[in-house]
């Protein structure tokens, strides 16, 4: 059998992320692992990088407007997980417990997540589809390469049709 110690949970924030999540906590109530929940702001591309320079000259501000972006996702982050465990039966709050780890961090998707299961050497990564529908037949092109490049397994979970 297997066994789960460490699963890493990687969200977009998306207003689905909520149902993505219970799938993680499920399994830590299940089998006891803790859960790590990783948050990627996708780095600027070269283009949005010039035009930031472009428009903003003062150095301390640009980098203070990137820095807003990694707050502004923590926030987020915070109150998705506040309202989630809020919504919970009051014995299953003992599950938040579970949780060791909130990282925030700018980089490329696929890489971070992928980087980050291996240092904390997780048992499994659970995702969900991407937001924007049947984009790259079903996956979003994150999950497909995480799911593709992944020695660990990968549980994605897909976006409910309202």
């Amino acid at each position: 059998m297997f066994e789960f110690k460490k699963i890493l949970f990687s969200t977009d924030l998306s207003k689905s992320s909520e149902e993505y999540f219970k799938y993680a906590a499920y399994l830590a109530q299940k089998t006891g692992a803790e859960i790590h929940i990783l948050h990627v702001v996708e780095k600027l591309s070269s283009d949005a990088r010039m035009a930031l320079e472009s428009y903003v000259m003062d150095d301390s501000k640009r980098a203070e407007m990137l820095k807003a972006r990694k707050r502004q996702a923590q926030k987020k982050l915070e109150q998705m997980q506040d309202e989630f465990w809020a919504n919970v039966q009051p014995e299953e709050l003992v599950v938040r417990e579970k949780v060791k780890s909130i990282k925030i961090i700018e980089s490329f998707p696929t890489e971070a997540i992928l980087k980050t299961s291996r240092e904390l050497e997780a048992d499994l990564i659970v995702m969900g589809t991407h937001e924007k529908g049947f984009v790259e037949t079903f996956l979003g092109s994150v999950a497909r390469n995480v799911l593709a490049r992944s020695r660990i397994p990968v549980l994605v979970v897909p976006l409910k049709h309202k």
